[in-house]
């Protein structure tokens, strides 16, 4: 089935196509301001944004899909960050551009294939700014600073929605789109930043004085240089689609004078125990929290795939402690698949099955329909674990497999092993039948830690999740994780 996709633009579902002639799929999306860790609402954006890399390249084929993510380096923030810390603005956005690296390779995103800074294309962001001061777009003010004319752009709003008419002052939509007094008008944007003091060292040479870019243009011009002055896909949190990606619409049609992109995705916001996410309210959580709770990055993975991309999901710790049952039910069975198989015996063997997981048979067909029907992941997953399930109840006896019967659950392996691990991208590690003997003999649960289990579990069953929170923590400290399933829990050792 062809992978299909909302367009925010059309407000239809529309089959995603390379347009150019070297029939490479052009796909952008905005990274993050590297200025703090990134949160887990943050990395839902980026998670459901590395499902669809991952089917692009299974639709199209190696090579022929090009990635590009920037990473926003200079603007109000990072520059305060380091002004408020004493630190050279290189230096703090290396810190967390380091860390936001290493929270994807755990969540197993891959990386894009190339990754921009703003600060690397001051240059091209110039020539951009320099193209619209000419054809008019584009002016600049008392202070120094250069706005992009909204007036001269006649689609703007068309993405949003948001016509001139409904920026008046005082509305919410207004105060998101206004940026400075020296404005002509109150619904143009900055291109360029003139210098203040606050700025510090953080500015550079241009036509119109020493300043730095405005937030939009980045990307713009990015985009431009390394994927050209028309891409085939745009995508970004719901958080972006106005002022930002307006923004980069009018003023990139306007410079080049070519459609901008040919189809635009935006994943929707999410919350934490039914509340928008806030330091205030104590449930913003990164990574590093949700870890240091004894949960997994792939518990994590998963459950920001169990809700629709485009509709609010609602994140709490125990749709973690779901995610972690689901993960370790889904290792089970494909265990159980490579056994009935007879692949499970030798590593070599099963490690060049895995390798070569090119099929689609078998019978999670409707999960990868509903993958590239509008990337539905909660349905996909949903049907996906039910047809592995299914396998608990199969009669299986090694000594009755025929050949036949063989092929067919190497088939149903390779199926399931693609679609959990190369479109999911779970990273579900299978193991043979010997290493399973060996850390079954090897896991030995101390007493000491089986009481700690014994003492959560009872504080669940009585929905005194604090205490039982608390009490996977110390776990996890000690090294265990702890995984519920319905009728009880496993405990296992914590890989470091």
């Amino acid at each position: 089935m062809a992978l299909q996709l909302f367009d925010s633009l059309k407000r239809e579902t529309r089959e995603l196509q390379p347009s150019h002639p070297d029939g490479v799929f052009r796909f952008y999306n905005c990274g993050p301001t590297v200025y703090a860790p990134a949160h887990i609402g943050n990395f839902r954006t980026f998670v459901v944004n590395d499902v669809l890399r991952r089917l692009l390249e299974l639709e199209f084929g190696p090579g022929k899909v090009k990635h590009v993510r920037n990473l926003t380096d200079v603007d109000d923030k990072t520059i305060k960050r380091a002004r408020d810390e004493g630190r050279p603005l290189a230096e703090v956005t290396k810190q967390w551009t380091d860390k936001f690296h290493a929270d994807c390779a755990a969540l197993n995103c891959l990386p894009p294939h190339v990754e921009p800074t703003a600060t690397g294309h001051i240059d091209e962001q110039v020539d951009m700014i320099d193209v619209l001061m000419k054809k008019g777009n584009a002016y600049r003010a008392p202070d120094g600073s250069v706005y992009f004319k909204v007036s001269s752009f006649d689609h703007y709003g068309e993405l949003s929605r948001v016509k001139e008419r409904v920026l008046q002052p005082g509305s919410a939509l207004k105060a998101l789109a206004a940026d400075a007094d020296e404005k002509e008008d109150v619904s143009d944007f900055a291109l360029w930043k003139a210098h203040k003091d606050e700025d510090g060292a953080n500015s550079w040479e241009s036509p119109w004085g020493r300043g730095r870019p405005g937030w939009h243009i980045e990307c713009s011009a990015m985009i431009k240089k390394h994927l050209g002055e028309t891409i085939d896909l745009h995508t970004g949190g719901v958080d972006l689609l106005f002022p930002h990606h307006e923004n980069e619409i009018a003023q990139s049609e306007c410079c080049n004078g070519q459609q901008f992109s040919r189809h635009w995705y935006h994943s929707e916001h999410l919350l934490v125990d039914g509340k928008k996410m806030s330091k205030s309210l104590g449930n913003l959580y990164t990574l590093d929290d949700l870890t240091a709770k004894g949960f997994s990055p792939m518990a994590l993975r998963y459950a920001l795939l169990m809700g629709h991309p485009r509709k609010q999901l609602n994140f709490t710790l125990d749709s973690l402690h779901a995610a972690e049952s689901a993960l370790l039910s889904i290792r089970d069975r494909l265990e159980e698949y490579a056994d009935r198989a007879g692949i499970s015996s030798q590593r070599e063997a099963l490690d060049n099955v895995i390798a070569n997981d090119e099929s689609l048979e078998g019978g999670f067909g409707a999960a990868w329909t509903n993958l590239c029907d509008d990337l539905n992941t909660p349905a996909a997953l949903g049907t996906a674990f039910t047809m592995i399930k299914a396998i608990a109840n199969s009669p299986f006896a090694a000594s009755d497999q025929s050949a036949e019967q063989r092929s067919r659950w190497l088939t149903e392996f390779k199926a399931a092993h693609r679609l959990f691990n190369r479109a999911f991208g779970l990273n579900i590690k299978v193991r043979t039948l010997g290493e399973r003997t060996a850390e079954k003999s090897n896991q030995s649960v101390p007493s000491s830690i089986t009481a700690l289990a014994e003492k959560r579990w009872t504080a669940k069953q009585a929905k005194d999740f604090a205490a039982a929170d608390a009490l996977r923590k110390e776990l996890a400290t000690a090294g265990w994780s702890m995984l519920d399933r319905k009728d009880g829990y496993s405990l296992e050792p914590i890989k470091r």
